[in-house]
C-alpha cells in the first residue's frame, strides 16, 4: 500500500517536471485524430515561441493520387500547401508561472479553423493540448516519438 501511495504522489510531480522547461515541448509527436495519423515537429523559433508543423501525414494522397493540399485554409494563399507542410500551431507561449504553452492557436486543416489553444504535458511522451473557441472545446494528445 505504501508503494501505490509514493507511486500516486510521484506521478504527478514527474509530469510537472516535464512541464518545468519551455523547451521541453520542442520535438516530434504522433497524433491519431479520428484514425488519421499524422507526425508533427514542433521547433523554437528566434524570438522564443514555438510553431508545430506537419511533417508526415497517413493519407497525403486524395483518391485521384494527387497529393492532398489545404484546400480548406482560411488564407487563400496558403492552399495550395502540401498537407504534410502545414504549420498548425504558430507563435505558443511558454506561461513559466502556469508551467503551460498557450497564446496561440492551433489550425485544423480538415476543418479549416483556428481555435484557442494550450499545452502541456501529462507525461514525458504525452503532450495534451486543448483548442477552445467560444469556451466550448475539445482535447487531444500527441505522444512524442523523438
Amino acid at each position: 500500500m505504501t508503494i501505490l501511495c509514493a507511486l500516486f504522489v510521484a506521478m504527478p510531480t514527474f509530469a510537472q517536471g516535464i512541464n518545468d522547461k519551455a523547451d521541453n515541448i520542442i520535438g516530434e509527436y504522433l497524433t491519431d485524430r479520428g484514425g488519421s495519423k499524422s507526425k508533427v515537429r514542433v521547433t523554437k523559433n528566434a524570438n522564443g515561441t514555438y510553431d508545430a508543423q506537419l511533417f508526415w501525414v497517413e493519407k497525403p494522397n486524395d483518391e485521384k493520387g494527387n497529393k492532398r493540399k489545404d484546400t480548406k485554409n482560411p488564407d487563400k494563399n496558403l492552399r495550395n500547401v502540401d498537407i504534410d507542410k502545414v504549420v498548425i500551431v504558430q507563435g505558443l507561449k511558454y506561461n513559466a508561472v502556469d508551467k503551460t504553452w498557450g497564446e496561440a492557436k492551433i489550425y485544423d486543416p480538415s476543418k479549416g479553423i483556428r481555435v484557442n489553444v494550450t499545452a502541456e504535458f501529462v507525461d514525458a511522451n504525452k503532450l495534451k493540448l486543448r483548442g477552445t473557441i467560444f469556451g466550448i472545446g475539445t482535447t487531444i494528445y500527441w505522444n512524442r516519438i523523438k
